[in-house]
Order: structure tokens, then sequence, then C-alpha cells
């Protein structure tokens, strides 16, 4: 769970919605990867971007193999940064204003991406000016399990 000053866990009920339509009104690359806010609470954001092939790899062949897919690692990179970044917001006494800047971002990649991407974002520390937040990103497999994609680490300077 996030540690703030406020101890304040109460949050805004149309969040979610309110961040889903900033990403469909106001942030063009966002919107473009169909980036959606599927959970959202105080600490913690869960997002994700639906599998597209104009975001994968392609083989020299120039086709991607329906049993193969491979997503764009920077995809999971971006998904990392912004479900971290909206996690930290909603540590703030006022979520909807302020800012969030990313100071440092660390992705391991663990294995390809076979689908849809899932973030689910936690925030270690939300301090006065600094936040940090983990990330996994997780994909589903050929065989139908779900499987951790890449994890990751991001800081923040808040302005809160």
């Amino acid at each position: 769970m996030a540690d703030d000053s406020s101890g304040d866990s109460e949050f805004p009920a149309d969040a979610a919605q309110w961040v889903q339509e900033y990403i469909e009104d106001r942030h063009d690359f966002l919107a473009w990867l169909n980036t959606s806010v599927d959970d959202i609470e105080y600490g913690r954001v869960v997002m994700s971007v639906p599998f597209d092939e104009k975001l994968t790899n392609k083989p020299p062949s120039g086709d991607v193999e329906p049993s193969t897919p491979q997503m764009h690692g920077g995809v999971a990179a971006t998904l990392i940064d912004t479900a971290g970044g909206v996690a930290q917001r909603t540590t703030f006494d006022d979520p909807f204003s302020g800012g969030v800047a990313t100071v440092n971002l660390n992705v391991n990649y663990l294995r390809r991406a076979s689908g849809n991407l899932t973030a689910t974002a936690d925030v270690v520390r939300a301090g006065g000016s600094i936040g940090v937040s983990t990330i996994t990103v997780e994909s589903p497999t050929p065989d139908g399990d779900t499987e951790a994609v890449a994890t990751g680490q991001a800081a923040y300077r808040l302005f809160r």
C-alpha cells in the first residue's frame, strides 16, 4: 500500500472514467494504442492495451503468425510508465490536479507477449516530491494461461 502523509484512502468513484476520457480526448498516443483503464483505486491501477498487429515485431516475411504474435517491447514499457504514474496520482489529495513526471524507468522483459497486455501498478511510496511504483505486465499464453511478460519499477517527480 502507498505511503503518504495524508493517510486518506478515499478515492473518487468516477476516477476510472475520468482517466479513460482523458486518454481518449487528450492523449493521442495512448488513445492510438487503445489503452484502457480497467480498475483504479487508492495506490493501485490496472490498465491494458489490446493486441493489434500494428504493435508487433514483424518478422522479415512481413506476416505475423496468429499462433506466435510478438507485441513490441515498447508497448509494455509505455504501459509500465503510464500505469505507474497514474497509480501515483491516486495518492494525491486531488488526483485530478497536479502532475507526475517520470524520473527513472526500469523494465525487465521476461518473455514475449502473445496477446493483450494488462499492467497492474502498485504504489510502493508516495512521498512529498518523489514516488515509486512497481508494475507487472501480463499477457495470455498460446495455451490460454496468463503469464507475466515484463516487470518494472519507476520513480516519479510528484507535483502535488
